[in-house]
């Protein structure tokens, strides 16, 4: 029977909402050259897998965190995601914008947090864990507590792992870039060659370039 880690990869690569192009490399937001590129949104098109995501995440919860009184989603990618999970716990539910209302409240949470609630929070992919964390910080500040965050993928950056356990967060996730690659290579998604070079981009993303082409 495989690993769950192993099982959502292949799913996700599936669906192609985690995309590998060692030769051809994406542009992302931060101007980062990457082999790959991740959008987890997709999986919401496709019920069965939306289920088996929604039911992972609420088990994980279960298993890893005391009794939650809310979940708490990560705007944008993880809104969605984090209704299906509160809903299937019969939790409150809020989410967490990247940055407050230009007008009106000026919210930054959307939906209302008691202090002294205890929050689980959603997350869609963890990256370098900067906009996860500033979404843990607005539920701090509202005087709840974080007892914990779930989420979907994560690359493992070290920057992530050293931010997540300064912030005293703890994570888990259903699967992983180390699983990714086992599951890419195992279908034939990639081949041999590509799996070093996979690796070391994650090494060092910010200073990775592909290799030129031999002529």
């Amino acid at each position: 029977m495989k690993k769950l880690e192993s099982l959502v990869a292949e799913k996700l690569l599936k669906i192609s909402a985690i995309k590998l192009q060692p030769d051809v490399p994406f542009t992302w937001a931060s101007g980062w050259s990457s082999p790959i590129y991740t959008d987890n949104r997709k999986t919401l098109s496709y019920p069965e897998l939306r289920n088996f995501i929604k039911v992972e995440l609420c088990r994980i919860i279960l298993e890893n965190f005391e009794a939650p009184d809310a979940i708490a989603g990560v705007a944008t990618g993880a809104i969605a995601q984090g209704a299906l999970v509160a809903d299937s716990l019969g939790l409150p539910y809020v989410y967490v914008r990247s940055t407050p209302k230009d007008h009106g409240l000026e919210n930054l949470i959307e939906g209302n947090l008691k202090p002294g609630q205890k929050v689980v929070v959603i997350e869609d992919l963890i990256s370098t864990g900067g906009s996860s964390l500033k979404a843990v910080e607005a539920i701090r500040a509202a005087g709840c507590e974080v007892v914990g965050m779930a989420a979907i993928f994560t690359y493992g950056f070290p920057v992530a792992v050293k931010r997540f356990n300064e912030a005293g967060v703890k994570l888990i996730t259903l699967s992983n870039y180390n699983s990714m690659l086992e599951a890419a290579l195992e279908t034939d998604y990639i081949k041999p060659d590509d799996l070093e070079t996979l690796k070391q981009w994650r090494k060092d993303p910010a200073a990775w370039s592909p290799a030129p082409k031999a002529d």
